[in-house]
Formats: C-alpha cells, structure tokens, sequence
C-alpha cells in the first residue's frame, strides 16, 4: 500500500476542492456517465422482467459494477499512480452511470406492490450482501493478481 491518501484527487480541508466539478473533470464524469449508462440499458434490455419477478437485470448491473468499483480503486490507489481524470471518468462517470442503487429502490417498491412481497425482500437483502461481498472480491483479486497484500 502506498503512503497516498484513499482519494488523491480531493482534500475536503481545501475550500477550491469543496466545490462543483467543472471543466475537464465534469466532461469525464459526463462522458463515462453516459457510456455507463449505456452500458446499463443494454443489461435491462437483455435480461426484461415483470412487476412481481426478481429484478435480475438490476441485480447484475449493481453486482458486477460493485465489484469494478473494487478492482479500479485497488488499481488507482495502490497499484499505480492514475490519471488525474481516471477516477472522475470511470469511478465516478463510467461504474456510477452503470450501476443504480436508485433503481433498486424502485424495483423494491414496485415488486412488493405487485404482491410479491417476499420476492421483494429477498432482492433488498440479496443485493446489499452481494454487492459487498463483490467489492471485497474485486478487491482482493486484483490485489492478488498485481502481487500485493
């Protein structure tokens, strides 16, 4: 591990680093959000399903893009030094527009509106348990695979 702080980029102690993103860092965010979101589409439209059945597409989504979240901040953090930008246009931008906590949410609501209430639950926990346990994988493995502890 090296001796840089978890988040490189911001100092919250800064006031200048307190504000909005502008210029090239909100056009990364933007960019990688679009692909990301792109890219999520794509799960919901190859994996389609009802109001009262298991959200499979959002599950997966939120899961895989958990565990990338591991990966790239191993990866930026203490395997190499990144790009000022890698983190705004793939943490931020790319995994943040591909993954979707909010519409977890909804499919909750909606499923258990649908009267599967049982279905619901078991999505609300599924998820969360899953998607720590996949930052925890993603983070180990790469940490693995580059040759650190």
């Amino acid at each position: 591990m090296t001796d840089r702080p978890i988040d490189p980029d911001v100092d919250l102690h800064v006031p200048a680093q307190r504000a909005e993103p502008r210029g090239p860092v909100l056009a990364a965010i933007a960019v990688g959000g679009a692909l990301g979101a792109l890219a999520r589409y794509g799960v919901q439209v190859a994996l389609p399903g009802g109001p009262a059945a298991f959200p499979w597409a959002t599950f997966w989504v939120n899961v895989s893009g958990c565990l990338l979240i591991g990966v790239l901040m191993v990866l930026i953090t203490e395997v190499r030094r990144a790009h000022p930008l890698t983190r705004p246009f793939l943490g931020v931008g790319v995994l943040g527009g591909y993954t979707t906590f909010s519409t977890y949410a909804v499919d909750v609501q909606r499923t258990v509106a649908a009267g599967a209430a049982a279905t619901g639950l078991v999505y609300l926990v599924a998820t969360m348990a899953a998607a720590l346990v996949a930052v925890v994988v993603g983070m180990r493995l790469t940490r693995r695979l580059a040759g650190r502890r």
